[in-house]
């Protein structure tokens, strides 16, 4: 039977992070995907590398400085996939977060970015509100300006994949684990490929498989305790619509949440929703649609709009395609807007070979990945390291 010291189920951008650094560290590395690599919400994110500016309302301040300082890492790692853009928030007479809320916001967001360059804000003279075509300007008071970053989600996470293979790490696509024995000394996988079915004995697993974490968990012998979470849906639009000149950062006009509207291959990208769903795959409805684009109409709706689109029905006729990913959040009562976003490892007593990966965001995959690597060595020990991965270039 093959052997190896880590093995990790999921080729998101979580599994493959923690196939670099934990090869990078010294340790064999097998991972197992189902299907193909970013097939799910690693390519249906908002495509954003950001700090999270909306994540203050809930008191998430450890969440956002290292977001910040994800931020900080992946813009010089990854120049090609991680770029800086710039981010504009709207004020109106009506709008919920007025003026000295968001310079608050916004003063606390670039004092958590540890005096970064991409830190500072400005305030737009209203001669430069007009840069938008066709967003209302019936009513604003002010337009903020700030910085954070943008990627394809899908490219990154392909290029996190390129470095864990070049650090020896195996990745294998189209491999769905069956079943998992734990033992006192790993855990032994059964797995099914183009091949057949196959054997594969590790030292260490690594649950990262996202939405279906729990349906893994199923498949553990001794049987072992579940999180109980929430799925929560995340969709997105992309509208023929040429593409903003930069990120707006948009109130609902329908709840307390924010919305962007952003630049994608030139074109405009709206999203995104939470949604509670009864399931791990994700499908868009016809509420989350409507719900984007009355948020669109709402701010380009308007008489002199370059969409020249004013009803539903017109917007929905440039809809080019949707995607929909998926959170997984702490079970809860009530929306999902104000509930932790960071990334939960559960370790159980009776199982100390395995570890499962709950929730998680694009932006922090690289803490995340060191946050297991550390885990792992606690029970196999440490290696001889093969790079550092603060040092490797992506992409």
């Amino acid at each position: 039977m093959e052997q190896v010291d880590l093995a990790i189920i999921g080729g998101g951008i979580s599994g493959v992070a923690v196939a670099q650094c934990a090869a990078a560290a010294g340790y064999s590395v097998v991972l197992l995907e189902k299907s193909t690599l970013a097939a799910g919400t690693s390519s249906q994110s908002s495509k954003l590398i950001h700090g999270g500016l909306r994540y203050l309302e809930s008191g998430q301040l450890d969440l956002v400085r290292e977001s910040l300082r994800a931020r900080r890492e992946l813009l010089r790692l990854a120049p090609t996939l991680v770029k800086a853009v710039p981010f504009f928030i709207p004020v109106y007479r009506d709008s919920r977060r007025g003026a000295l809320t968001l310079r608050a916001g916004l003063s606390l967001y670039g004092l958590l970015s540890e005096f970064d360059r991409l830190g500072r804000f400005r305030s737009l003279p209203a001669r430069a509100w007009g840069s938008f075509p066709g967003l209302k300007l019936a009513g604003m008071t002010h337009m903020f300006q700030y910085w954070d970053a943008q990627t394809d989600d899908a490219l990154l996470t392909k290029a996190v994949a390129d470095s864990a293979r070049l650090l020896g790490a195996d990745i294998r696509e189209g491999a769905e684990c069956l079943t998992i024995e734990h033992e006192p000394q790993g855990c032994k996988l059964s797995y099914r490929d183009a091949d057949g079915d196959k054997m594969l004995h590790c030292r260490f697993l690594v649950n990262a498989a996202g939405a279906f974490v729990n349906e893994l968990l199923a498949r553990v012998t001794p049987p072992i305790a579940q999180t109980a979470i929430d799925w929560v849906q995340g969709s997105h639009l992309l509208l023929d619509i040429p593409a903003p000149p930069g990120v707006l950062y948009l109130e609902s006009c329908f709840d307390e949440r924010v919305v962007f509207v952003m630049p994608w291959y030139g074109k405009t990208l709206i999203g995104t929703t939470e949604t509670l769903c009864q399931g791990p795959i994700p499908q868009i409805t016809r509420e989350e649609i409507a719900y984007l684009l009355g948020i669109y109409r709402h701010y380009f709706g308007g008489s002199g709009s370059f969409t020249g689109a004013v009803t539903i029905e017109a917007l929905e006729a440039k809809v080019l395609a949707h995607f929909s990913g998926m959170r997984v959040l702490p079970k809860g009562d009530g929306d999902a807007f104000g509930r932790p976003r960071e990334v939960q490892l559960y370790q159980r007593y009776s199982h100390p070979r395995l570890l499962t990966l709950y929730g998680g965001k694009l932006t922090t995959f690289r803490a995340t990945a060191k946050a297991v690597t550390a885990e792992i060595s606690k029970v196999l020990g440490k290696r001889s390291p093969k790079a550092d991965v603060d040092k490797l270039m992506l992409g």
